[in-house]
């Protein structure tokens, strides 16, 4: 009977524990999170236009990619896609990195806009939380003899994780939250 109710009180204070982890994002810590997001989002949207440039030096695009591919989580991918192709094809996001810096344009310009969030961060069961920014990007390749060549103007979603982790400083265990990117889906790609 006695072991029975240690075990019920180690539920109980198991489940209180669990319910104030649920509650560890308040409103003000939940938009700075948002913020943090957001900024990523900006950060990577500045990062593509480097790597997309065809004027960036070698090492400075790789320099980036390197910051770029420390924005997501491991296994992320990017979507692209092309007017010329009804499929959508998702590369490693490294790969993805090197194949625009490929491109076989003399000039790309790439920019992102009206970048917002699309769902409200969701718990899920190991305790991080999910949730997708959208982000309009254009893209213009250009050839130096005939101009601008293609354009198109693409919808994409990106999946935000909101972990907890812990770092070390000056000897105490100190708990933060931080915001890594996910798989960035096409959603539509038009004129």
């Amino acid at each position: 009977m006695k072991r029975a109710l240690v075990i019920f009180g180690l539920v109980l204070l198991s489940a209180g524990l669990f319910a104030q982890e649920s509650d560890d994002i308040s409103p003000q810590r939940k938009q700075a999170i948002d913020s943090l997001a957001l900024e990523k989002v900006r950060d990577l949207s500045k990062y593509v236009s480097i790597i997309g440039n065809k004027d960036t030096p070698w090492s400075e695009a790789q320099r980036v990619i390197e910051r770029a591919v420390e924005l997501f989580m491991p296994g992320s991918e990017m979507g692209v896609s092309s007017l010329s192709r009804p499929e959508v094809h998702y590369y490693k996001i490294r790969e993805y990195f090197d194949r625009l810096m490929q491109l076989n344009y003399d000039r790309v310009v790439i920019e992102w806009y009206k970048i917002q969030y699309v769902s409200d961060l969701e718990r899920q069961p190991d305790g991080t939380y999910v949730g997708v920014i959208t982000i309009f990007q254009s893209f213009k390749g250009y050839d130096n003899e005939m101009g601008l060549v293609y354009k198109d103007t693409t919808k994409k979603d990106i999946t935000i994780y909101v972990k907890r982790k812990e770092t070390q400083i000056g000897g105490r265990l100190i708990g933060f939250w931080d915001v890594l990117l996910g798989d960035i889906r096409v959603k539509e790609t038009s004129k």
